[in-house]
């Protein structure tokens, strides 16, 4: 069942404007770039909030930092830029206000000074890490099927989701899922929809990697070495 927050008519494409919110998987995304990208959160993440057509843009309406600073804990966790070192960790808000929010605040229910937090609070409503997690589809170093996420997504959700992967390299390795996104009536309802999206393709049919986030190397094991290390040389200091 969808989440209660967006029960009621699912619309299908019978909406006069759409808006499109992207969830990245930032292990993935990490791989579209080449820095050094460090540790990327090991849950999805949101991409953007972005109406399906860039009429009504105000090219003058630019992003101020100052009006989402009581949102900033949040955004740091939901709304990461993992592309972009410090201190630029605000430039992927700006790109996507500028790109996508002056257009989405057109909408009525979204006005300037709610485009972030209406994002944040459509992203916990839709869940999509619990979904996933519960249709036991959850990192692994085990191919799926992209049938998998579109049929579990369509399950919950009841709409045909956009899915967008790395494509495979040139050594024959399988795609790898990168974005998913669901589109969204101005009244928040849910609808079939897709949107265009830069860095990754729709995914083709047939297996697809999820990618377990890369495991922090500790310091203990160094430490250790270096103990055995130190023993040994007071021995031989000693003798």
């Amino acid at each position: 069942h969808a989440p209660a927050a967006l029960s009621g008519a699912l619309l299908g494409c019978l909406c006069l404007a759409l808006l499109f919110l992207g969830g990245h998987w930032p292990e993935t995304v990490c791989e579209t770039v080449e820095n050094d990208c460090r540790d990327p959160p090991d849950y999805w993440t949101i991409h953007g909030l972005w109406p399906d057509k860039s009429e009504g843009c105000n090219g003058s309406w630019h992003f101020n930092l100052e009006e989402i600073k009581d949102l900033l804990p949040e955004m740091k966790a939901l709304w990461p830029d993992v592309i972009h070192s410090f201190p630029n960790r605000s430039h992927f808000w700006k790109h996507e206000w500028e790109k996508h929010g002056t257009s989405a605040a057109v909408v009525d229910a979204l006005n300037s000074q709610k485009y972030f937090s209406r994002s944040r609070e459509l992203y916990r409503e839709l869940d999509s890490n619990s979904v996933l997690l519960k249709l036991r589809l959850k990192p692994s170093v085990n191919y799926y099927q992209v049938a998998d996420f579109k049929d579990a997504l369509v399950r919950v959700y009841g709409v045909i989701p956009k899915i967008q992967c790395l494509p495979r390299s040139q050594d024959g390795e399988v795609q790898t899922i990168g974005q998913t996104e669901l589109c969204l009536t101005e009244q928040v309802w849910l609808a079939d929809g897709a949107a265009k999206s830069r860095g990754l393709r729709v995914c083709e049919d047939g297996p697809v990697f999820y990618p377990p986030p890369k495991k922090k190397q500790s310091c203990l094991p160094h430490l250790k070495h270096i103990n055995i290390l130190l023993e040994n040389c007071c021995k031989v200091l000693t003798r």
